[in-house]
């Protein structure tokens, strides 16, 4: 169960990221409060069920700092290395992307400045990031099976004849 609620978190995870990504409709502050909201509900819902071990509230992690990304201060150097030191689950490519599409809802915002978006490049240009901008929404986590040792020793078992396994015997 823990490992089904990690793989439909992740591409919960994936597919928000990549719709934001992608739209410059969706990039503005009002969208990262509703994103951080519905995230902590997910959350929540998660401790309620008693599967916070599961490892599926970490899979959210970039959707988590994509709406945070969207909810800071991106004036002065000191919001660009707050956000560099914030956003590490996060690649250089996919926070200049945000940045880029980042869209003011109201007079009260401002659009990020390419100066702004610069010094964030010059903060990050230290990092090994993967070149791809998109979320893998179909990657599968390996199942993993618990091993639970027999009771049973295999001298005391008895293979019946129709099961035709002649070849076998017993050391």
């Amino acid at each position: 169960v823990q490992q089904v609620f990690k793989q439909l978190f992740y591409m919960i995870n994936a597919v928000a990221l990549n719709n934001l990504l992608l739209r410059k409709d969706v990039c503005s502050w009002s969208t990262g409060m509703q994103l951080r909201f519905n995230i902590s509900q997910l959350e929540e819902w998660l401790r309620g069920k008693n599967l916070q071990q599961s490892g599926a509230a970490q899979t959210l992690e970039p959707l988590i700092q994509a709406a945070q990304l969207l909810q800071l201060k991106k004036k002065t150097s000191e919001d660009a290395e707050a956000i560099c030191s914030l956003c590490t689950s996060l690649t250089t490519q996919q926070i200049v992307k945000i940045l880029n599409l980042y869209t003011p809802v109201n007079e009260f915002e401002e659009r990020v400045t390419v100066a702004f978006i610069r010094d964030i490049q010059m903060h990050l240009q230290e990092r090994n990031d993967p070149p791809q901008l998109l979320l893998d929404f179909k990657h599968m986590f390996p199942v993993l099976f618990p091993f639970n040792p027999s009771s049973i020793t295999m001298d005391s078992i008895h293979l019946p004849a129709s099961l035709n396994l002649e070849f076998l015997h017993k050391v």
